[in-house]
């Protein structure tokens, strides 16, 4: 049905590319594209790598050139955010003060930074990495003579611990858990960026937790612990998760489980007229038989195709392996699938090396591979992963066989 008007809320990776695959896949009536950022949409992965070292902007992150949404007849609206929803009269209210009425609507709005609800808080200096501005605020107090304290020792951490290395500033990590990555990655890869760090002048602390900010003159000073330590800094990050934007859905009546709640074609499963794409989107693994909620660009870049395929009548996409990546120093790490109810890992080659893959199984299926500086078992291993075939586990573990042969001769597929 090509003929239906189509509002995006939310101008992210999801959003952007959702409004660009609409045109290029031939929807010829209107779009408009709401975002509450003052600028086009643009890649978020480099703001804590390329844009904290000042070797990108806004300009050289655009997903598109700003000319690119009028010459495609793209109402783009920036800086103004969607306040609510009226599902039976399908409009939008703005936050400006006007309406725009949909035929179609994809939520793409995205998450935000969980805050530490500790005393202090609201310091100067403490950061969050979210949006452009986020980093171009963190980006201007980090530098030599500086110490950053970043709390939380996840992917989006260790990534602007490391920019912040390479600029000359001193970094603490504080991590309540007793290693790092603890919750979406396994020991041999911890363990691995940990020494990497530690290599770089990274300072740890394992098993804190963090019960307060202290400042002077509403600038933050420290970081106060649970065992009465206080870690002096200039600033601090906080990267201690993400919730999904999805009150909006939720005021409106739409099914959400930490996530609108949508089909294998990023539509909503309580009102067909309505798709949720990215962060936002609660959706069908049909890989592991189950619903999850991802944080990254390849999952909002396969949602938009399915939105975008199903609003203009062409085939469902594939569907394909769920991935990441993360840069720190010169180490590379591609991650394929999640680590679903594993039973074993298999460790492919040194880590001292530098080069090495850790790949979880269950049951003799491969669940997910961690890859670093291995592109051909992050290749390899994702094409397993769909398969869904067993593994000879003792050849997958063997560098000297190669990963094509890996796949070649394993076993039949189970289902």
């Amino acid at each position: 049905m090509t003929w239906q008007r189509v509002v995006i809320v939310g101008a992210g990776h999801a959003g952007g590319t959702a409004a660009a695959l609409l045109r290029q896949y031939g929807h010829e009536r209107p779009i408009t594209l709401i975002g509450d950022e003052p600028i086009p949409p643009y890649q978020r992965p480099p703001l804590s790598k390329a844009w904290l070292k000042g070797e990108a902007d806004a300009d050289s992150l655009a997903l598109k050139p700003p000319e690119f949404y009028p010459e495609n007849g793209i109402d783009f609206r920036p800086g103004v955010s969607a306040v609510s929803l009226d599902r039976t009269d399908k409009l939008v209210r703005l936050s400006d003060g006007s309406n725009v009425a949909y035929d179609l609507l994809i939520l793409a709005t995205g998450a935000r930074a969980i805050p530490l609800p500790v005393e202090g808080n609201a310091l100067s200096g403490i950061h969050f990495l979210r949006t452009a501005a986020d980093a171009e605020a963190l980006k201007a107090q980090i530098g030599p003579g500086r110490t950053l304290a970043v709390i939380g020792g996840g992917y989006v951490g260790l990534e602007v611990a490391a920019s912040a290395r390479a600029l000359g500033a001193q970094v603490i990590v504080l991590e309540r858990e007793e290693r790092i990555l603890a919750r979406v990655a396994s020991r041999p890869l911890s363990d691995f960026f940990t020494d990497c760090h530690r290599q770089h002048g990274v300072a740890f602390e394992l098993g804190c937790s963090v019960v307060g900010f202290q400042g002077s003159g509403g600038q933050v000073t420290g970081v106060q612990l649970a065992d009465g330590r206080v870690i002096a800094c200039d600033a601090a990050v906080v990267g201690v998760g993400a919730h999904p934007n999805d009150e909006l859905a939720k005021d409106a009546g739409l099914e959400c489980a930490r996530g609108v709640v949508v089909d294998l074609d990023a539509r909503s499963v309580t009102d067909p007229d309505v798709f949720a794409i990215g962060d936002v989107a609660h959706r069908p693994m049909p890989i592991y038989e189950r619903m999850f909620r991802m944080e990254s660009v390849p999952n909002a870049l396969e949602q938009a195709k399915q939105a975008a395929s199903a609003i203009t009548g062409r085939p469902r996409p594939p569907g394909e392996c769920p991935w990441q990546w993360s840069d720190q120093y010169d180490a590379k790490l591609q991650i394929a699938g999640y680590a679903f109810d594993v039973d074993e890992i298999v460790v492919r080659g040194d880590p001292a090396d530098g080069r090495f893959a850790v790949f979880h199984l269950k049951g003799g299926q491969l669940q997910s591979v961690e890859a670093v500086n291995a592109p051909p078992e992050f290749m390899m291993g994702k094409q397993l992963i769909l398969s869904r075939r067993r593994v000879d586990k003792t050849k997958l573990a063997d560098p000297a066989v190669s990963m094509r042969d890996v796949a070649d001769t394993s076993p039949e597929t189970v289902r």
